[in-house]
């Protein structure tokens, strides 16, 4: 395209100074320059200024348009749309792409209904999830371009229009076209998703890793060029949900297989397979490295950087896997690919004659390619060098040439490999396709671009040509959609001129073009590429599109409509005719393996991608042409390769003709592939190829520029004059009114309906215009603010002058007053000198005398003082010296008596010890035997023990005192005969003897006195130092641990706070990420229920019954009181139950945990409490204390026992008479009898346990007397204990009673614990025995081991291994059967047994209530409740499905305003109060099975009632709260009243209950927030971000073609900020009237900000015309706005407007200033809550609305970037605006009672009865 072609607007205005221009440039193409003066007409030449500062002098030609283009303003440069440019032309294209792409790094542009992608060869974290679901459901105009956009376009015109889409994606190769359309496809995978799990949206994004390794190789201009052509067709059932696919491919490059060129590489799967081949699966294969092999080294080099073949090929086969290939089939595939890197590896040798060759039988690739394919050898071997010849008469077999015989093979290996592709694309599309029918498709068109080269040959001959017919279609859609818009807008129009390339396209394909030459050639025998060239020239030599080439006769020209192409003839024939001899494809069809022979069958369709289109277009499309379809030609024309392109070319464009196009041109911006490097060359030529600039020229041909009436007069409101916008409110006649005025010329714009269309330039005029306007006010604002500034700067002058004055003269007065004090002082400072002067020598004087005076004293004194100092020391010595004696003796005698003592105590001791170490064995031998009997055994023991000692003391005693009293009578006899024999000797000598020895005695006692004292005293006073310093040393650290602990608490108080807050928030953060994974859990099962119940109603469209019986939960619980043996359990309440138990067991493990705690804790307790109470009284007063309240609570069981016993005998009475009357029941009777006898044996051993107390408690107290009364002496320990105690008589007997008792009972146990002991005995000697036999079996077995080599042994290890564990899990299932069948019998013993009692029991109950119903006549008001009224409500167990349906079903929320919030979740607790109170477990079961599954039905049915979900989510957790309240747990029933505790739960325990409704109000919550998010969000992106809250703040700025998006509706709905908040007050009200706890209220609100957060944060992400400063400002205030309604609501507790920092921190960040380092340190501490990303994004999209502000540096954004580097962000930019804050439900009690509750009558609840 010329790009002069359009109109330059310098030709209709006049050009001023200083106006912007563009130039031609042989380097940039285009270059920007400045006029230094203006142009005037007849000027022949400009006076330039470039942007270097250099002076050009441009020469123009007006007359031949030879005049520069003018540029656009700088407020419209980096456009989304190019075609919102005021002068449309190639150098305001090529420039606004520059600026994206370079400055903003934008690689997505709209032009018109073109998106242009720009290749930056970088990954760009712009595909992942959350930007699809950003642009899912928006309009095309909204966001950024984005591919994502042109995807949902075509899906939502899919669904509204229902016609067929396509995509078409072109580009030169490295452009990025694959990519885009691997985009494109995973759009469409990810909105539209599969209706059933044949995950057929996976299978369509893996067949691009299959067709990327066959079908994609590495070229000079990309390492993944894809060198064929695909159109994918996706298709989509009635809900637009993706059934199948199809695929079919154009023109795979064949010669690649067999001819690379440098530094290129051949199909990538032929890499993948060498960079496998050392695989074990692949030894068969004998493959090498890919240089090894001539097919894959030819291109020099055969790796790519950055690219692992080995891990690619692992993706490609499980995308084979995933795709159903079965894996025999893929080994056959990776077989015949290798074989043909054998066959091009055959070395072909020449014969000297030349004209023949030979291959060597023992060739070693020949040999892998025959065994590889199954052919026979020799064959193959022969007819690789030979061909036949047939004629009418005889067949020739002739030898050929070496140059044949290698165009043979290789053409060879081009067919098997393109027979492959076909086979595998044909796979692809079995696997894709589906049984359901097609409702509508979108195709994806991924084809080769324009293509020019040096050497042009055949496949650049038809990509080219298949460009021609692709661009002729776009042009003639482009031309539609223009002149569609212009008739919708009604306004006149005339035809536009495109440019046609018919007549090119005919030059090609009409009857003797180029394809009918070529074909006609390669019919004739010696048919040559030079006699087709020539055939060219004579025929079409006159065509304006046909040349030929001045230096060359092989050579031809076409005129293509991007370039001239000179294409070479060479080759011409030979591919066209794609030759492979018939004597090698039969050797191939007779192959061994059935793949090999199925691709070369003679059925095989000859054009696979036409037949197989057709076959589609005719069971789900109709495809009609535009034009008829061209006369097939004879047999021998379908076998050229140019008539199967040009047929399956035609049926694409017919595809395409049938459907509505969207285009996507790809842009590869250099050749060295470079990331983010802009050549405007390469640029130029592909966007000239590709029809971008054509799209420019034929929109700038009529009215480019289009402004609503709307966006104009907000734009454009400056120019219009006062009383022109008074005269009238009309805004389109103003409109009209000022433009007639502005400019002059009327065809320059038009007036349509609901738009102004302008010509080209003429907004541009509009723009200066304003402009102007704006700088006049600001010429006038800054003249008036100026002098206002100087006056103000005056008036400071004058008063600062005045004040200098008035301080000048204070300061001359201060200093002259200064200088007179100074004067005076100094007089009177001489006169004080001379006076202290005198005085200091008289006192020196004095000093002198007095100081001799007071040494000379001094001395005397001292002498005096020395003497009395010595007589007073010696005094102390002798002091000392006696003290110390005296101490010594007293110390010697105490430490005698310390000696005795220690003596007799240790006696004492060691008498005690041997006592309680037999008590110890006893009591340790009786826990053995009888566990069970352990406290009791242990009681008798110590009763027994305490007897034998005291009879063990009083016969020590007694021997003690027979044994003195004969030991005194004998020391008396024998006195008594030395008396007598002394009276018979001298008396006198006798008396002197024992004087003698009484003083001897005595002088020993006294030095042993004396030694002992001294003893004593020494370690006396080594003991009080020892204590003094003791003491000392604990006063030190104490101090120290005072000093300590006083640090300690100052460091603590300032670390507490932070060290708390830290430790709460991870924990916080924790139990939110555990509540968070668990309520996903939970919402994800209610997503597979609800898809469950949906498959079910599709299988079942009919009428459905649900049995009323079904629940929804089962209870695998260890609790008896429900039973859910008998009653259907449906699938998705097992997965329920199971996640139940799991929480079950890990909350026991938790107490188990608690329990183990709380017992080491009471341990250590106990063992601090012992340490410090050593006193034996206080022990014995603790065991007294806990007997006797030990002894209370059996006397209360007994009591208790008691009267169950008489209860039980009046029943066993009771019933006994009613089986005599109606019918006998000996098994009861004899069960109750049974029960009787065990109470009775119960009753007797309590009352043992009884008297066993009594004993132990009287025998404390005797030994607490005993202790407390005994004496020192050993005479009073002798006594009897409790001698003078006077104890009762009766006490006495009944507790000897109770010892004989006791003794009797422990001799049965004990003959019965030796039995069992025996037989344990024997047991344990069995298992002896039998441990022994395996023992020996083992050592056997390990003997035989060691023979065996270690491989062996560890397999007969395992084989071992595996035998035990099987038996033990036989002997446990033997066992856990046996155990399970005994537990089914029991417990249905006990249901018999229990159903009669119950029965007994309901049929009392019915007979009262019977009488009682008779006598009064109920009836339910709201103001009347019976006086009697326990809270309780019975119904009959046939009218559980009327309740159901009165209070669940059919309940509307209307019925029960006025009444008290959450009715009927009491009145189903009042019913199951009922069932518990009488002991009805299906009841129970049934009512809260039903009740849960009538909430779940209702929610289903009013998925969509934000009211509805409310109140079920209310009465769902007010239910919950009654069970946890009423559950009798302590820890619910902390405020509760005595009357509510009355009303708690006696028999059942609704655990597992509690946490399936806690469950299912997690559900409804997250039905609750959908419902509201659905309403609220059509209205975010227009109240935050388009709706003027503050009038006349945001400025209109120029928009481009797709503001006028074909998917947008027109009328759509505007709404503002009040909208929000109406919606919101709305559903505040809601909640609170309906009785939600606060709580959830909270959690409520906190999830829609934030989700309004993310909504506004990801559209302001990804508009550029949304990040502006008044957009900043606009949303300041609309954030102020829910703030201060949270706050008139009491919701700022909730944490909502947290949620809404990055939001906040957003919008300041468009209005911070964006030039200075301090501003990006400002921005980088300001924006905490925003990442890297999402600021550079915001700074990038930042667009000034007027010229006066300035646009964001690219230095700037890399300051930012660099200044946030340290910084830890995620790489998302996009918020998750499906994220789900984790719900938590606290317990919230309720303060009525039941039994104030009131019955509405509109509820049809009479059947029920208050009891």
């Amino acid at each position: 395209m010329d790009p002069r072609g359009s109109n330059s607007s310098m030709l209709h205005c006049k050009t001023w100074q200083y106006t912007r221009v563009w130039i031609p440039d042989p380097d940039e193409v285009w270059r920007s320059a400045e006029l230094t003066k203006d142009y005037k007409d007849g000027d022949e030449s400009l006076q330039l200024r470039l942007e270097d500062d250099t002076i050009l002098d441009y020469p123009i030609d007006v007359q031949n348009n030879q005049v520069p283009f003018l540029r656009n303003p700088d407020i419209l440069v980096g456009e989304n749309d190019l075609t919102a440019l005021s002068h449309l032309h190639e150098p305001a294209v090529l420039h606004n792409l520059k600026v994206r792409f370079l400055e903003s790094n934008h690689i997505y542009t709209y032009c018109g209904i073109v998106l242009v992608a720009i290749n930056p060869y970088e990954q760009l974290p712009i595909y992942g999830q959350d930007v699809i679901y950003a642009y899912s459901g928006q309009n095309m105009g909204d966001m950024d371009p984005h591919i994502f956009a042109v995807a949902e376009e075509a899906y939502k015109q899919m669904a509204r229009d229902e016609k067929n889409q396509s995509i078409i994606v072109s580009g030169e190769s490295g452009a990025g076209k694959t990519v885009s359309a691997k985009y494109a496809m995973r759009y469409f995978a990810t909105v539209g998703g599969s209706a059933s799990d044949t995950n057929i949206e996976e299978k369509v994004l893996a067949s691009s890793p299959i067709m990327e390794a066959i079908g994609n190789a590495k070229t000079t201009r990309n390492d993944n060029s894809s060198r064929f052509g695909k159109y994918i067709e996706i298709g989509f059932d009635k809900k637009y949900h993706i059934i199948g696919a199809n695929m079919r491919t154009y023109l795979l490059e064949k010669s690649r297989v067999v001819f690379q060129a440098d530094d290129e590489r051949n199909y990538h799967i032929f890499y993948q397979l060498c960079a496998a081949a050392s695989l074990p699966e692949f030894k068969e294969l004998a493959l090498t490295c890919a240089e090894d092999f001539f097919y894959t080294a030819h291109g020099g080099n055969t790796t790519i950087e950055g690219v692992d073949d080995a891990e690619d090929f692992e993706k490609t086969r499980q995308a084979l896997t995933l795709l159903g290939v079965r894996e025999s089939h893929q080994i056959s595939i990776f077989k015949i690919i290798a074989s043909i890197l054998h066959l091009g590896s055959v070395e072909i040798q020449a014969e000297r004659d030349g004209d023949s060759c030979s291959i060597s039988p023992q060739d070693e690739h020949l040999s892998n390619f025959c065994r590889l394919l199954g052919i026979e050898h020799s064959q193959m071997e022969h007819w690789l060098c030979h061909r036949k010849l047939v004629t009418t008469s005889e067949t020739y077999v002739k030898t050929m040439s070496l140059q044949q015989v290698v165009n043979a093979r290789n053409a060879l290996a081009k067919h098997i490999y393109a027979q492959l592709f076909s086979w595998i694309v044909e796979h692809i599309n079995k696997a894709l396709q589906t049984s359901l029918k097609q409702h509508s498709f979108i195709g994806v068109l991924d084809i080769y671009g324009f293509e020019t080269f040096e050497i042009n040959s055949f496949e650049q001959f038809c990509i080219n040509y298949a460009n021609e017919k692709l661009q002729q279609q776009f042009n003639s859609h482009v031309f539609k959609l223009e002149q569609e818009e212009y008739m919708k807008e009604q306004i006149p129009w005339t035809l536009i001129d495109f440019y046609d390339n018919q007549p090119c396209i005919d030059l090609i394909e009409a009857k003797l073009g180029i394809l009918d030459l070529l074909d006609e050639e390669c019919k004739v025998p010696k048919g040559t590429d030079q006699n087709w060239a020539q055939k060219l020239y004579e025929r079409h030599s006159n065509s304006q599109h046909f040349q030929k080439p001045r230096m060359s006769n092989t050579a031809f020209i076409v005129i293509h409509f991007a370039d001239k192409v000179e294409y070479l003839s060479d080759g011409f024939l030979e591919k066209n005719r794609d030759t492979v001899y018939e004597e090698q494809i039969n050797i191939l069809k007779a192959s061994k393996f059935p793949l090999v022979a199925d691709l070369f069958r003679d059925d095989k369709d000859s054009v696979p991608a036409t037949n197989t289109a057709k076959s589609r277009s005719s069971s789900k499309i109709n495809v009609r042409s535009s034009r008829p379809l061209m006369k097939a030609p004879n047999k021998e024309h379908k076998k050229s390769v140019g008539y199967q392109f040009r047929t399956s070319l035609n049926l694409l464009m017919e595809t395409l003709n049938a459907t509505t196009p969207h285009y996507v041109r790809c842009i590869k911006p250099n050749d060295e592939k470079l990331p983010f490097h802009f050549d405007p060359k390469r640029a130029v030529q592909q966007l000239r190829a590709c029809g971008v600039l054509e799209t420019i020229r034929i929109s700038a041909a009529g009215y480019p520029s289009r402004w609503t009436y709307h966006d104009f007069f907000n734009r454009y409101r400056v120019l219009m004059k006062k009383r022109e916008l008074a005269n009238t409110t009309d805004k389109k006649n103003i409109c009209k009114s000022v433009l007639e005025s502005l400019i002059k010329d009327p065809d320059k714009f038009q007036f349509g309906r609901t738009k102004i269309f302008f010509r080209a330039g003429q907004v541009a005029y509009l723009e200066k215009l304003r402009a102007d306007k704006f700088r006049e006010a600001t010429i006038m604002i800054q003249k008036t603010v100026r002098g206002w500034l100087q006056r103000v700067k005056y008036r400071r002058l004058r008063a600062a002058t005045l004040t200098l004055q008035r301080f000048c003269r204070g300061y001359l007065a201060r200093r002259l007053t200064e200088h007179l004090r100074r004067t005076r002082a100094a007089i009177v400072f001489q006169k004080q000198y001379r006076m202290l002067k005198a005085r200091r020598a008289y006192c020196r004087v004095r000093r002198a005398a007095v100081i001799i005076q007071s040494y000379t004293r001094a001395m005397c004194v001292r002498r005096s003082y020395r003497q009395v100092l010595t007589e007073h020391k010696a005094t102390i010595i002798q002091k000392y010296a006696r003290g110390w004696m005296a101490r010594r003796h007293f110390q010697r005698q105490r430490d005698a008596a310390i000696v005795i003592q220690c003596a007799f105590r240790r006696l004492k001791a060691r008498q005690a010890l041997k006592a309680l170490k037999i008590e110890a064995r006893s009591a340790e031998h009786l826990k053995r035997l009888n566990v069970g009997m352990e406290n009791k055994v242990v009681q008798l023991q110590r009763k027994i023990d305490d007897q034998n000692k005291e009879f063990k003391t009083l016969s020590e005693q007694l021997s003690a005192v027979t044994s003195t009293h004969a030991m005194e009578v004998e020391k008396l006899k024998k006195e008594l005969a030395r008396y007598q024999q002394n009276q018979e000797a001298d008396p006198s000598l006798q008396l002197q003897e024992e004087v003698q020895s009484l003083r001897t005695e005595l002088q020993k006692a006294h030095s042993e006195r004396r030694v002992l004292e001294d003893t004593h005293n020494r370690e006396n006073g080594e003991l009080r130092k020892r204590v003094a310093d003791l003491e000392h040393e604990n006063a030190l650290l104490k101090d120290e641990k005072e000093h300590l602990n006083n640090q300690i608490l100052r460091q603590s108080k300032a670390e507490s706070s932070q060290s708390s807050v830290e430790e709460n928030l991870l924990i916080k953060k924790e139990l939110e990420e555990e509540r968070s994974r668990y309520q996903n859990l939970v919402k994800e099962y209610s997503q597979l229920e609800q898809r469950y119940e949906n498959l079910r109603d599709e299988q079942t469209p009919g009428h459905r019954k649900n049995p009323s019986n079904q629940s929804s939960l089962e209870s695998d619980s260890n609790y008896p009181s429900i039973s859910t043996s008998e009653i259907g359990d449906t699938e998705d309440a097992l997965q329920q139950v199971e996640l139940q138990k799991r929480v079950r067991e890990l909350e026991q493990e938790r107490k188990k945990l608690q329990v183990q705690l709380e017992k080491e804790q009471q341990d250590s307790k106990k063992v601090q409490v012992e340490q410090q109470n050593n006193g034996l009284d206080v022990d014995q007063d603790a065991d007294i204390a806990y007997n006797s309240l030990k002894r209370q609570e059996l006397e209360s069981e007994n009591k208790k026992l008691k009267n169950d016993l008489n209860e039980l005998r009046k029943a066993v009475a009771d019933q006994a008479m009613q089986d005599n009357s109606t019918h006998s029941s000996p098994d009861s009777y004899s069960l109750l009898l049974n029960q009787l006898k065990l109470a009775n044996e119960e009753l007797e051993v309590r009352k043992e346990e009884v008297l066993i107390l009594r004993t132990q408690i009287m025998n404390a107290d005797q030994r607490r007397l005993s202790g407390k009364n005994m004496e020192p002496n050993i005479n009073a320990r002798t006594s009897w204990p409790n001698s003078e105690k006077h104890v009762d008589q009766e006490d006495a007997i009944e507790a000897y009673h109770g010892v004989c008792q006791t003794n009797r009972l422990l001799e049965a146990q004990l003959q019965a614990q030796n039995l069992k002991h025996e037989e344990e005995v024997e047991h344990l000697k069995a298992q002896v025995e039998a441990m022994k036999e395996e023992m020996d079996k083992q050592q056997q077995t390990f003997c035989q081991t060691l023979l065996l080599s270690p491989e062996a042994q560890v397999e007969f290890g395992v084989q071992q291994e595996i035998s035990r564990l099987t038996n033990e899990n036989l002997d446990f299932k033997e066992l856990v059967e046996k155990l399970e069948k005994n537990e089914k019998k029991l417990k249905k013993q006990l249901k018999i047994y229990m159903k009669k009692v119950q029965d007994l029991e309901a049929a009392q109950a019915l007979a009262q209530s019977d009488r009682r119903h008779h006598e009064l006549t109920r009836q339910v008001t709201v103001q009347r409740k019976e006086k009697d009224f326990q809270g309780m409500l019975e119904y009959h167990k046939e009218d559980e499905a009327l309740l159901i349906r009165n209070l669940v079903t059919d309940l509307k929320p209307q019925m029960l305003s006025g009444t008290v919030p959450c009715l009927p979740a009491y009145i189903l607790y009042m019913c199951i109060r009922h069932a518990d109170y009488t002991n009805d477990d299906l009841k129970v079961h049934s009512l809260l099975s039903s009740t849960i599954n009538g909430i779940k039905k209702v929610l289903k049915k009013h998925n969509e009632d934000f009211e509805m979900t409310s109140f079920w989510l209310s009465n769902t957790c007010r239910l919950l709260h009654c069970l946890k309240q009423y559950s009798g747990d302590e820890g619910f029933m902390t405020q509760n009243t005595a009357k509510q505790n009355e009303h708690c739960l006696k028999n059942f325990d609704l655990t597992e209950y509690r946490q399936v409704l806690s469950d299912l109000s997690i559900q409804i919550y997250q039905q609750l927030i959908k419902i509201a998010e659905g309403l609220l969000q059509p209205m975010i992106v227009s109240a935050m971000l388009e709706n003027e809250s503050i009038q006349g703040l945001s400025g209109v700025r120029p928009t481009g073609y797709r503001k006028r998006s074909s998917s947008m509706v027109d009328g759509e709905n505007s709404y503002c900020l009040e909208a929000i908040i109406r919606q919101m007050n709305f559903f505040h009200t809601v909640l609170c009237d309906q009785g939600l706890d606060p709580e959830i209220i909270l959690q409520v609100f906190k999830q829609l900000f934030y989700m309004i957060n993310a909504v506004t944060l990801n559209n302001l992400l990804l508009r550029k015309d949304a990040c502006s400063w008044s957009t900043g400002m606009q949303l300041r205030y609309n954030i102020s706005q829910l703030e201060e309604w949270l706050r008139g609501k009491n919701l700022q507790q909730s944490g909502a407007v947290q949620t809404m920092e990055p939001l906040i921190q957003a919008a300041q960040l468009l209005q911070l200033k964006k030039k200075t380092q301090e501003d990006a340190e400002a921005i980088c501490s300001l924006c905490t809550s925003l990442s890297t990303q999402q600021i550079v994004k915001i700074l990038n999209l930042y667009t000034p609305l007027n010229e006066f502000e300035e646009r964001v540096t690219v230095s700037f954004i890399r300051t930012i970037q660099a200044q946030l580097q340290e910084r830890s962000d995620p790489q998302q930019l996009l918020l998750d605006s499906k994220h789900m804050f984790p719900v938590l439900f606290p317990f919230n009690p309720s303060a009525l009672t039941m039994d104030s509750i009131h019955i509405p009558a509109c509820l049809n609840l009479e059947f029920l009865n208050e009891v």
